[in-house]
């Protein structure tokens, strides 16, 4: 079909497994289509098991994301993961806004959005997530430009995407955290680093736990929050957060 048109035609397959070794001999050297990332999803299954206990510094390592990008469709759920399916792994309703911030506002992979996450499945027992058409929106208008990991902590990691001059006002800063004290949940804070091209603006928290605007200082530093009543917060510039057609989530 390549050969026929003269130009790059977009191919995916599922090879149902776990063990992104498998994956990666599947697609071998030619790589002609891109696979589902089973390893991704099995990753987010059990995490929303783990409760407190996640570990987001490695949620993602290991995964054909991870490994292989180019080549890998991310996904949460599917029509065969969900209850009383062949493949049953469902991922735990709470988790799925932070799995899909995962693959929605980063930069790798080609993100898959299931149908009964999006519109819901009450008879089969799958409510819509609340959350999912602003981070969709979120991915349209705002996930553009460089991204920046501070990966580098097991409780409490952040992300960057710096934005780029083609779409007005894009960027954003994702925070996760699960960090704990004495058995509760606690308010996380991220020193992050936006760059010189951010000094001095107002970011504000469009999903997670309501914060004051977040004032960067003239190097272009600022302290980013999440945590206590929600495990992931998503900033956006002052200017972005009030052109949001959905209404920012705040718990």
């Amino acid at each position: 079909m390549r050969r026929s048109l003269g130009r790059e035609l977009f191919c995916v397959g599922e090879y149902w497994s776990g063990y992104t070794d498998a994956l990666l001999h599947y697609l071998g050297n030619e790589k002609a289509m891109s696979l589902f990332d089973v390893p991704l999803h099995f990753k987010f299954f059990h995490a929303s098991r783990d409760g407190a206990q996640i570990d987001f510094q490695h949620i993602l390592a290991g995964t054909l994301v991870d490994l292989d990008p180019i080549h890998a469709v991310t996904f949460v759920d599917n029509h065969d993961t969900q209850p009383e399916q062949a493949l049953e792994s469902t991922v735990a309703p709470w988790f799925k806004p932070i799995a899909y911030s995962l693959i929605l506002l980063r930069e790798s992979g080609y993100p898959c959005v299931f149908f009964a996450d999006l519109y819901g499945l009450p008879n089969d027992g799958i409510p819509a997530v609340a959350e999912l058409p602003l981070l969709l929106e979120l991915r349209r208008r705002f996930a553009f430009g460089a991204q920046w990991d501070f990966f580098d902590e097991p409780d409490l990691v952040a992300w960057v995407r710096n934005g780029d001059d083609a779409h007005e006002n894009s960027g954003c800063v994702v925070v996760l955290s699960s960090r704990r004290e004495d058995g509760e949940a606690v308010l996380a804070e991220k020193r992050i680093e936006l760059g010189a091209q951010h000094a001095n603006e107002r970011w504000v928290c469009v999903l997670g736990q309501a914060q004051e605007p977040i004032e960067v200082d003239s190097n272009g530093v600022a302290v980013f929050k999440a945590g206590d009543k929600s495990m992931i917060s998503v900033y956006l510039r002052e200017e972005a957060a009030r052109s949001l057609d959905n209404i920012p989530i705040n718990i």
